[in-house]
Order: structure tokens, then C-alpha cells, then sequence
């Protein structure tokens, strides 16, 4: 039954599935995940170098590595999944969802939580990298390419290097599913300081080449000055 719930959570957030068996047969995410339960059960039973083995042909098998010492709620869903990367110490909650390129990783080599914790309904989209011992707050949404380092409250999108919040969650606002963590609409929280530097940048330039202008006019000026004739008397 486990099992049965980890597919349907792939048939209800892909619109490309149209059968269970599909999930099975070639969905890298799932075969990863299968991977993942059986190389855990060996790592909490202390068989290290077995759990170790048997995730490494997983991610031979999938493109999608994850260590055997992650903890993993129910009903992960790895759309993609090439490049995926969770590290040790790292902490899924349930129905977390995870698009390709993307690390759950650590800043330090210490002993001990190295890696992020990532709260019920959490979306990281593709290529996104999420770096040390915090924690992302339940139903938060990390856009494509971000790089988060700090904590993120609930329910926020982050987006930006590093990750900024680009939306908190308004209460009114529904649940509901986003692909790739990045809601329709949402910018990055720097862009529009980028915008005004630019139009200044470029009004500045305008500036620049009037008074060049004005130079070389004031200079075409000063020299005719300079060249008007003598009047001399006869020696």
C-alpha cells in the first residue's frame, strides 16, 4: 500500500501520467525513491557499507543520488530527477516535490546536521540549491536556479543568488500546486532595482554624450577665436 500511495502521488501532480505502470516502469524519480527505502533500511539496521552500495546503484539506475542516511517522508515526488542530489543529514517532510538539478546540500564539513530540512508540501524547482542546517517552513516554494542559505518561513517563494522572498503566502490565497516552485507572476526581488539602475545608467549616458557635445562645440569655437589674423605694422 506504501508503494501505491507513492504512485498516485506522482499520478496527481504530472499531467504527462496516464497509467500507474508508466510510473513504474520508466519514471526515474520513483525508481530512485524504491532505491532509496531499500538502501535505508540497510544504513538504520547498520549494514553502512550495504546501504551504501545499494545507493549507489541507484543513482547508477536512476541519475538521482541520495544518501542512505536522508530521511524521507511519504509521497516524495521526483519529477525528472537527473542531477538530483540529498545529502546525509537532510530531512524531507511529506509530499515534498523536487525538480531536476536540484541539492540539498551542506556549507560545512562538521559533524552532525550538515544539511536542510524541508517541511511538509515544500517545492523546490529545477536547479535549485538549498545549503545548510535550516529550515524551510511548510507549503514554501524555491524557484528554478535559486540558492537558498538561510532559513524560509512557511509558505514563502524565494527566487534570486542568494534567494530572497519574492511572495509571502497571503492567508486568502488557496493551496494549491505549483511546478516548479514559481508561481505565475512572481519576479525576482532584485529586478526591479536592476530596472532603475539601468534607466539610470542610460540617462546618465545621454548626460555624458551632450556634454562631449558641448566641449567640442566650445573647442571648434576657441580655435577659430584663436586663428583670426593679425594686424601688424611694417618694420
Amino acid at each position: 500500500m506504501g508503494l501505491l500511495k507513492e504512485i498516485d502521488s506522482y499520478m496527481d501532480r504530472d499531467p504527462a501520467l496516464r497509467s500507474r505502470l508508466e510510473v513504474i516502469l520508466a519514471y526515474p524519480g520513483f525508481h530512485a525513491l524504491v532505491f532509496y527505502r531499500i538502501a535505508n533500511w540497510f544504513w538504520r539496521k547498520r549494514f553502512y557499507l550495504v546501504g551504501r552500495f545499494v545507493s549507489h546503484l541507484g543513482r547508477w539506475f536512476s541519475g538521482i543520488e541520495i544518501h542512505p542516511g536522508a530521511t524521507i517522508g511519504k509521497r516524495l515526488f521526483i519529477d525528472h530527477g537527473m542531477g538530483v542530489v540529498i545529502g546525509e543529514t537532510a530531512e524531507l517532510g511529506d509530499d515534498v516535490t523536487l525538480y531536476q538539478g536540484v541539492t540539498l546540500g551542506a556549507t560545512s564539513t562538521a559533524k552532525g546536521k550538515r544539511h536542510p530540512t524541508l517541511a511538509d508540501g515544500v517545492i523546490v524547482g529545477s536547479g535549485a540549491q538549498v545549503l545548510g542546517p535550516f529550515t524551510v517552513g511548510e507549503g514554501a516554494r524555491i524557484g528554478a536556479n535559486a540558492v537558498v542559505l538561510k532559513a524560509v518561513p512557511p509558505g514563502a517563494t524565494m527566487t534570486g543568488i542568494p534567494a530572497k522572498m519574492a511572495q509571502p503566502r497571503s492567508r486568502k490565497q488557496p493551496e494549491s500546486f505549483v511546478a516548479y516552485g514559481t508561481p505565475e507572476g512572481v519576479t525576482d526581488p532584485d529586478s526591479r532595482s536592476i530596472r532603475t539602475l539601468a534607466e539610470t545608467v542610460k540617462r546618465l549616458d545621454a548626460r555624458v554624450a551632450e556634454l562631449e557635445r558641448e566641449l567640442d562645440e566650445r573647442g571648434r569655437d576657441g580655435g577659430s577665436e584663436n586663428r583670426s589674423p593679425r594686424i601688424g605694422t611694417a618694420g
